[in-house]
């Protein structure tokens, strides 16, 4: 299955503080920190003036309350997808993040009770694909490790952390299998 070929942009949730002491969360439900919740202000800002006419967000509270700021700025309805929620690390949700993370991402391992990159990687792009059928430009509010299962789908590296709440506009390529543009856009300094 291939992504809809359409402009988007994509954002990971704010901070936690699982986040920054470098533990996995997975789909533990990990609230956003008070830095989170300054990284959603500060994302709102940055979004304004893109033309996002619809927001979609992961189940998950990190997310959702991501989402919520930027919807309050913006104006615009919540739409929820339960697909769009991280991946299931397992017996490593709540563990310190470590070498594991790697040999998943490859596909050479999956975590006791987890779920494989390849299962992620179906579930992201039929969430991903439900999300860009909708009103352009569509805002996807979601995870890191989702998204680097829809960075392989762009043909884009998926070996890049991507940062907390820091805007990414996604533009399709001209041609059929080509390469995804990925731009970062700028926040505004973070008032914490």
């Amino acid at each position: 299955m291939a992504l809809i070929r359409t402009r988007f942009i994509f954002l990971r949730h704010g901070e936690t503080e699982w986040n920054a002491r470098g533990v996995s969360q997975g789909n533990v439900d990990v609230p956003l920190n008070a830095r989170g919740w300054a990284q959603a202000r500060a994302a709102a800002a940055a979004l304004r003036g893109q033309g996002i006419a619809t927001i979609v967000h992961s189940p998950l509270s990190r997310a959702r309350d991501t989402a919520a700021v930027i919807a309050e700025a913006l104006d615009l309805p919540l739409h929820e997808d339960p697909d769009l929620r991280e991946a299931a690390f397992g017996v490593q949700e709540g563990q310190p993040n470590g070498e594991w993370f790697g040999h998943w991402v490859r596909g050479a391992f999956t975590p006791v009770g987890g779920e494989s990159f390849a299962v992620l990687s179906a579930r992201a792009l039929g969430a991903m694909n439900r999300a860009l059928a909708r009103d352009p430009i569509v805002l996807v509010v979601g995870h890191g490790a989702f998204f680097r299962a829809v960075r392989a789908a762009m043909g884009l590296p998926i070996d890049v952390k991507t940062p907390n709440a820091e805007p990414l506009l996604l533009e399709p390529p001209e041609e059929q299998g080509g390469v995804w543009r990925l731009t970062p856009l700028a926040v505004p300094a973070l008032e914490v």
